[in-house]
């Protein structure tokens, strides 16, 4: 959610600001701005409702700098307009704030202390900027003392990454963090502040993390870090190998396109990483030990990754027997379930920033159990703070709908599976040839991207005019409706719900009416009658039906016909169709596939 970016000492900042925010825009926002001062008096503040090319149609060729600040906003406090749209300037024009997250006290503080400033928008963040003026001014405290003083006013339910220019001091940068990520990267004779390493990959491959509390200055030549005692940490660099070049689109029309058609990259790519030539799983003894000594295994994650996780229950507990429970991440948090003596935490999040599953972790650190996280970022927030950190190894994912990061967590998960099960002696396990059944995978993922007139098709007869839809099946594969229904309502806005199709009778089939379009993934043999016999059901009733069905279970007049793979791994190939049904139904009504409205692909915010 939102997108920061900093520079100072580069005389192209416009142009890297403009740039770092473009490639900010699959975080989700509805408006955008950037304050850049060229040093020599010279300052400009400009900023806009809707797209990055928008903001750029307003910049004049006069716009010029070697410092500034920039930012997308994804709305909170404030409807999307120019008015709320960052970066924001004290009343006294000397201060400008970029900030992402949210200021719980705002109101308070804006009562107490500035009832006689003229506000120009509705936004927590103003409230900060006037704060900082204020104390600067009234108490004549140095810039950093009162952005200090301000932050120790900040109460303790906030989430804030902050970025301040004074324009008494054009070449400094002032940072600070709590809760939500922000990133200082080092240049040769720059320096780069940014809410995601993507954002400056084409000026900087070093970057320095922050911890929750900290106060950085930022000038062209130097960074320093300052403790909440004021103490200076020396921290340094850590290097990002990912090409600049591997987010951006290429030939493909749209990231989520090209992240569908990676997926058997992704796979291939997790057989590299975690299993040995010899076909054995090379995974940490700690974290093995770890989980082996776990009574319960507990994973917390919240949208797609949650729908990684039911299938991850099914794994964990039919490779090692250790009983699994998922959870929402934003229900834990203030609603823990009763834990058993033993247990084990499992995160799943593709950014690494998510804030609930953040929150979550916070709690588990202070309860002493000792937890993973399985995430697409390294270096990220839930990676450094959790005990044990895997890595996806898929590469950048742009598209706010997720597919890869599902599909890889889902494999990582087999294959953490698979080598717990192995050293607890599981049968199940042994037998898992984890590595073949990855790579038949893979293969099986190929076909299915290659077939994508058929979905094309299927999505223009069936879905592009609907109102509503449905997604049904059973067990393994009601894990992958409830997947397949988020894709389809976040990127095309079709009210969209995943069911167990047994359930289909207890209330929802009075939803289906002629034409509704009911989509049925069928690939246990357990249960494959089953779920035919729901979709005779709301056939009768004037549904439209389309069934997914793996190879060895289909029948005359199926649509969609999956290659074989291994039981437990299923769910890695009926996304795939699923994944592209919604893409091609948001392309048929027009819709901006990649950044649906209203979301946005990093929620660091409760």
């Amino acid at each position: 959610m939102c997108g920061i970016v900093g520079i100072t000492g580069n005389k192209n900042a416009v142009d890297i600001l403009l740039n770092g925010l473009q490639r900010l825009e699959y975080r989700g926002y509805d408006s955008a701005g950037i304050y850049v001062n060229s040093q020599d008096g010279k300052e400009y503040l400009v900023k806009e409702k809707g797209r990055i090319d928008d903001l750029r149609e307003e910049i004049g060729a006069d716009v010029h700098g070697t410092s500034g600040i920039g930012h997308t906003r994804w709305a909170t406090h404030g409807v999307p307009s120019k008015e709320n749209a960052h970066p924001h300037v004290s009343a006294d024009g000397r201060f400008f704030l970029v900030h992402n997250g949210v200021i719980g006290n705002f109101a308070e503080l804006k009562t107490t202390y500035l009832q006689d400033v003229k506000f120009a928008s509705d936004t927590d963040t103003e409230v900060i900027v006037q704060l900082i003026a204020k104390f600067a001014k009234e108490e004549n405290l140095a810039t950093k003392e009162a952005f200090k003083k301000v932050i120790s006013l900040v109460d303790e339910s906030s989430s804030y990454s902050f970025l301040l220019m004074d324009n008494q001091e054009p070449e400094t940068l002032y940072v600070a963090k709590n809760k939500s990520p922000l990133l200082i990267g080092v240049g040769n004779g720059f320096n780069v502040v940014c809410s995601d390493a993507i954002a400056m990959l084409d000026q900087t491959h070093d970057f320095i993390e922050l911890v929750d509390g900290e106060i950085v200055i930022v000038k062209p030549q130097s960074v320093t870090i300052e403790d909440p005692q004021g103490n200076v940490i020396d921290r340094k660099p850590f290097h990002v190998d990912t090409d600049a070049s591997e987010v951006e689109k290429g030939a493909y029309p749209y990231y989520m396109l090209k992240e569908i058609d990676e997926q058997p990259t992704v796979m291939r790519s997790l057989i590299k990483h975690y299993i040995a030539d010899d076909g054995s799983v090379t995974i940490d003894d700690t974290l093995l030990d770890s989980i082996k000594k776990a009574d319960r295994l507990y994973i917390v994650a919240a949208g797609t990754s949650y729908h990684a996780g039911l299938v991850g229950k099914e794994l964990f507990e039919g490779l090692t027997k250790t009983p699994t429970e998922v959870h929402v991440a934003s229900e834990f948090g203030y609603n823990p379930p009763l834990l058993s003596k033993k247990p084990f935490f499992v995160f799943l999040t593709q950014s690494g920033e998510t804030a609930d599953s953040r929150q979550v972790l916070a709690q588990v650190n202070k309860w002493g159990y000792e937890s993973l996280t399985i995430t697409n970022v390294e270096n990220s927030t839930l990676s450094r703070e959790a005990t044990f950190t895997l890595l996806l190894y898929a590469g950048p994912e742009i598209a706010v709908a997720s597919t890869k990061a599902y599909t890889g967590q889902i494999a990582l998960e087999a294959i953490l599976a698979k080598k717990i099960g192995e050293e607890k002696g599981i049968s199940a396990a042994t037998s898992f040839d984890v590595a073949h059944e990855l790579t038949t995978v893979a293969n099986g993922m190929q076909e299915l991207v290659d077939e994508k007139s058929q979905y094309e098709q299927i999505a223009a007869n069936v879905l592009a005019t609907t109102r509503n839809a449905f997604y049904i099946g059973r067990a393994i594969d009601y894990d992958v409706a409830q997947e397949a229904a988020l894709k389809l309502k976040e990127v095309s806005y079709v009210q969209t719900e995943g069911f167990a199709s047994g359930e289909l009778k207890h209330g929802t089939i009075a939803l289906i009416e002629e034409g509704t379009p009911v989509i049925a993934i069928i690939t246990g043999a357990k249960t494959a009658k089953h779920t035919r016999s729901n979709t005779q059901e709301v056939l009768a009733r004037g549904a439209n039906v389309i069934n997914i069905v793996s190879r060895n279970l289909a029948e005359d007049g199926d649509q969609v016909i999956l290659p074989d793979v291994h039981s437990l791994l299923t769910p890695l190939l009926a996304i795939i169709p699923c994944q592209l049904l919604a893409y091609y139904t948001s392309l048929q009504r027009g819709y901006d596939v990649d950044k649906p409205r209203n979301l946005a692909k990093s929620v660091t915010v409760e």
